[in-house]
């Protein structure tokens, strides 16, 4: 048995520098994160200790204090072409903040464990307090003016509240250091924005932290107002560890609601507000019978919402489990998580450029961007750091790292769901190929709102894999991962206004309105197998229309995808293999075509990818259309049956059009009621 583990953990290690140095392209040697002596005893999978992850977050920071060649240096950085700020003159000093509040964030737990901490002859501490000071120096370049009356709630808010945290966990190396006259500076700025206006949504936060750090160090503070904004956050919790942000539901319910709350107990909340800690508390506590099992076996996230540059921030609620020390928590497998998402990112060549992360998911991707980001933003990612908060002996860092429910609970041969009733959402995930999957809200109308990233791929598909990330839409009508019809303006249409009915029986049913012309409408029903997706779709448009859908999508080169073409009892099927999956889409009824398309310019991991799409034109009829599609994947190189590839065996559909029936192959059947 001893042999054994050595065996395995010998070959993990093999595997591990052999992952590391395929990456190592003359390009890119010096852009992955190396684990230096990893520990393959404590930590199998990744070789990740805490040790490691101050190595990763030392990294992050050198890469910023590029930037920094003395301690006047703004943390400002390179501008990548495309929609993100700044766009003009006058935005520079709030991208400046940016750059300040969020690499600090991330210096924090550092500073934390190291106060004498120095990068590139700079000592960090040093650097951080003079920069703070020029927030209130008139003459600086830096500086911020006090938030006018009645001003509308803007990012100076956002910065300064993620400015509170640092200051709560290193506040005798940041604060403390400070003169009287600064302090009371400083506080009448920030106060200033803290108690000023705000947004209905995770932005209520940044008033609390602001106003709660300085009530901390005694300050006069509108005790009122903060405990409104505390009322009214927790409000925005829906149950089984999810907040809704108003109106969506995406990463910003871990990476601000549950971190922020648990940060805000911990450093605040217990002290001077127990009833509400309780009940941060008491809501976090229950993010950990679903939030992870959002991420794949190997610790992989999934890309979905906006704010995506953020990236592994997705994991800071599951960092900080260990914050209250509970016995049912596996921390082992949140480790595993945790530290197998760091390195889904740190170990990808595109994820860095000039030494500072790209707006985009791997590299630069300019679909995912929001106009309120700029280049520093991206150090948000910080947050995955406040593990390093928790020390040495904490279950989360001395649990042995293991797979968690993918060891005993999702066996392979199944799939398996967790539906959260008060979000509506629904977990899936896929032993087969390891990964996790997420079905969530998107009701967003982009001709009457000004966020419009809420009714675009970033929360318009079907559904968002961790295998496979989204793939924006191209003009022509090339889709991924969702239905385009040929708007009246002749051009394609995603659809982005989903109502969602109900779970039932294992499918998960939504309506769907075209937001251009409300006379095309679709039933949608997702039946999540363990090779794939079946949807069962009912066309119920009042007036004629052109129509697309797209599998997920693969990246890779014309060259380097396989493409093939099978024939099964009548039936086309489509097959593409990238070396790592492959991708099948069977037309079972309704569609009139299907095709195989190289994209350019729309994938976040690659400039080149491969979708398979099929297509129609639809006429009204009694009870409208029925379409059944067959989207499946297994991991490359593995065979398929032939009951695999076209499991339906008959499909039944009532008169009345609202039940179809599918009997399967192997017996089983499937009652699909809209």
């Amino acid at each position: 048995m001893r042999f054994t583990s050595i065996v395995i953990i010998f070959i993990l290690f093999f595997l591990n520098v052999h992952f590391i140095q395929g990456f190592q392209n003359p390009d890119a040697s010096q852009n992955i994160f190396c684990i230096g002596n990893p520990d393959y005893e404590l930590s199998p999978f990744t070789g990740m200790t805490r040790k490691h992850w101050l190595d990763a977050a030392l990294y992050l920071l050198e890469g910023a204090f590029g930037y920094v060649h003395n301690p006047d240096d703004p943390m400002k950085f390179p501008k990548l072409p495309g929609k993100s700020y700044p766009r003009s003159e006058s935005q520079v000093p709030i991208e400046k903040l940016e750059g300040l509040s969020r690499t600090l964030l991330l210096a924090a737990p550092l500073l934390k464990e190291n106060p004498d901490l120095t990068i590139n002859g700079i000592k960090v501490a040093e650097y951080y307090r003079n920069q703070i000071l020029k927030l209130i120096n008139p003459k600086s370049s830096t500086y911020i003016k006090y938030r006018k009356a009645n001003s509308k709630p803007n990012q100076i808010l956002v910065e300064f509240g993620i400015l509170s945290i640092s200051f709560f966990i290193i506040s005798d190396i940041i604060w403390e250091p400070l003169t009287k006259k600064q302090k009371d500076a400083l506080a009448a700025l920030m106060i200033s924005y803290g108690s000023g206006s705000t947004i209905n949504s995770n932005w209520r936060f940044f008033n609390i932290l602001v106003l709660s750090f300085f009530r901390s160090q005694r300050y006069s503070i509108d005790n009122k107002l903060l405990e409104n904004h505390l009322d009214k956050i927790l409000k925005h919790y829906k149950g089984e560890g999810w907040y809704n942000d108003n109106p969506a539901y995406d990463y910003y319910s871990m990476w601000a609601f549950q971190t922020y709350g648990m940060i805000w107990a911990e450093y605040f909340g217990n002290k001077f507000y127990p009833q509400h800690a309780r009940q941060f508390k008491e809501n976090f506590r229950a993010l950990k019978d679903s939030y992870p099992y959002m991420f794949a076996r190997d610790g992989k996230m999934i890309m979905w919402g906006r704010s995506i540059s953020y990236r592994f921030a997705a994991i800071a609620p599951i960092s900080i489990t260990g914050l209250g020390t509970d016995p049912s928590i596996n921390y082992g497998w949140m480790r595993r998580i945790t530290s197998g998402t760091i390195l889904q990112f740190l170990q990808n060549p595109e994820f860095l450029k000039d030494r500072v992360p790209t707006l985009g998911f791997y590299g630069e991707f300019d679909p995912a961007v929001q106009s309120y980001s700029c280049r520093g933003s991206v150090y948000w990612c910080a947050e995955a750091f406040l593990g390093l908060l928790l020390p040495e002996d904490n279950p989360f860092w001395t649990a042995l790292e293991n797979e968690g429910a993918w060891e005993n609970e999702l066996i392979k041969g199944s799939v398996f769901n967790k539906y959260l009733e008060g979000s509506n959402i629904l977990i899936t995930d896929y032993p087969g190929i390891g990964a996790s999957e997420i079905r969530a809200w998107c009701y967003a109308s982009v001709r009457s709102i000004r966020q419009k990233f809420l009714g675009s791929e970033n929360y318009n598909r079907l559904s968002y894999n961790s295998a496979f990330p989204w793939q924006a839409d191209g003009k022509n009508g090339e889709t991924a991962m969702n239905y385009v019809f040929k708007n009246q303006d002749d051009q394609w249409e995603a659809l982005r206004l989903f109502t969602f009915k109900k779970f039932d029986d294992g499918i998960y049913y939504r309506d769907a309105i075209l937001e251009s012309d409300n006379k095309i409408k679709i039933q949608l029903a997702d039946y999540p197998m363990k090779n794939g997706i079946l949807r069962v779709d009912i066309n119920r448009s009042e007036i004629p229309c052109e129509l697309r859908l797209g599998h997920y999508a693969l990246h890779g080169t014309v060259s380097t995808i396989k493409k093939e073409v099978k024939n099964i009892d009548g039936y086309e099927i489509k097959i593409i293999d990238n070396g790592i999956y492959q991708l099948i889409m069977v037309p079972f009824e309704g569609w009139q075509n299907i095709e195989i398309l190289n994209t350019k310019g729309l994938n976040p991991s690659n400039e080149e990818s491969c979708i398979i799409n099929v297509s129609g034109k639809y006429k009204p009829v009694n009870n409208g259309k029925l379409y059944i599609t067959l989207m499946l994947w297994k991991k490359a190189g593995e065979k398929w049956k032939r009951d695999e590839l076209l499991p339906i065996k008959k499909v039944i559909k009532l008169e009345n059009g609202k039940q179809v029936i599918v009997e399967f192959k192997n017996n089983s059947k499937k009652i699909f009621n809209f």
